[in-house]
């Protein structure tokens, strides 16, 4: 099968760029979101495709006025690579690693947007995601991160807000295997994986951008753990031993704060305090919306919206959520103040931060 992506050098194998190997569980992936200066606005979109599956899926979400609209929208791919479109979603990529273009067509729903991201720096490569249940591969993927600054527009229900001085955010593009489309009929001997503790921190300060995340077992383990600084358009500096303290909201699993010790005399400390995103509106654990699941053989879109109250802790669509936060960095040169993103995800023990069940609130 011949698609438009043979005629640039992208191979990986023999075989014609519709043909990712052989795992059915292969997926491509782009992630973005964004906040105004103030975070009375955040937004995230993403767009996957499953090249096994036979399915390209994207989403756009918008909260304004404590409310959260979801947008999403699936096809099937026949194949083809380098068509970035589904339904009223569209990424155009202007200068690759540089600048890309979000473009929300006028459609049924509320939602609607043009949206440029211009990179602050060149991409992270953060290390490669491998994680084994038993003999079978559950993960192995590369991804790289990128923080930017948005300009454009975008409207919510006829209500268009200008987006340019200020508005930050970050995007990241992954690719390799983890589990997507329908549930394998045929689980690993030793059962499904029960535990999975992640945590990812994006920050945007006024002169450089910090990422910090970890992997951890059920004991605290980190089996992916990096802290990385880098300056606008300067060079990387990477903590490998980096470690980190939270603070539980009761009776949940949600953080109330996290401390990062980074190494070398540099700490970060994270207070979420603004807009809560529940994951799902992009189908991360949704239970219709799962990425790469089929919705027939003609396109399809769908719109719904969470309340604030929805998204609060003990719904299962709000169990993978990201928060807005206040960020400062502490180095030797005193502290910087600017904005980061914690994003959590917290299923079954970690024995650290206090956790266990599978999905046991603390105390």
């Amino acid at each position: 099968m011949l698609t438009k992506g043979d005629d640039f050098p992208l191979h990986q194998t023999s075989e014609p760029v519709a043909f990712a190997g052989t795992d059915r569980n292969f997926y491509d992936r782009y992630f973005f979101n964004g906040y105004s200066p103030d975070g009375s606005v955040f937004f995230a979109a993403a767009m996957g495709f499953y090249p096994q599956l036979g399915i390209v899926d994207a989403s756009f979400c918008v909260i304004v006025d404590a409310v959260q609209y979801n947008l999403r929208a699936s096809r099937r791919s026949g194949g083809e690579r380098l068509d970035l479109s589904v339904g009223p979603i569209a990424i155009g990529i202007d200068a690759p690693l540089e600048s890309l273009t979000l473009r929300i067509a006028a459609n049924d729903g509320p939602l609607a947007a043009e949206l440029v991201f211009t990179g602050r720096h060149f991409p992270i490569e953060e290390p490669r995601f491998i994680r084994r249940n038993g003999t079978r591969l559950f993960m192995d993927y590369t991804r790289m991160t990128q923080n930017g600054r948005w300009s454009g527009w975008l409207s919510v229900d006829g209500q268009r807000t200008a987006v340019g001085d200020g508005w930050s955010g970050t995007r990241d593009r992954s690719w390799g295997v983890r589990p997507v489309g329908a549930s394998e009929p045929q689980p690993p001997p030793e059962g499904n994986f029960t535990q999975f503790f992640w945590l990812w921190t994006p920050c945007n300060f006024a002169d450089r951008s910090l990422f910090f995340h970890s992997n951890d077992d059920g004991e605290g383990k980190p089996w992916n753990r990096r802290a990385v600084i880098v300056a606008d358009g300067g060079a990387e500096q990477h903590f490998d031993a980096a470690t980190f303290t939270v603070g539980w909201q009761p009776g949940t699993r949600r953080l109330a704060r996290m401390t990062a010790d980074l190494g070398g005399g540099r700490s970060l400390m994270l207070s979420p305090d603004g807009a809560v995103f529940a994951m799902s509106g992009l189908g991360y654990t949704h239970p219709l919306w799962g990425h790469g699941l089929d919705h027939g053989a003609e396109p399809a879109v769908a719109h719904d919206r969470l309340t604030e109250a929805e998204r609060g802790w003990g719904n299962p669509l709000a169990m993978h959520i990201q928060a807005l936060a206040t960020a400062e960095l502490t180095d030797g040169g005193g502290t910087h103040r600017g904005v980061g993103v914690l994003e959590q995800l917290f299923v079954g023990p970690h024995a650290p931060s206090g956790l266990s069940g599978l999905l046991d609130p603390v105390a």
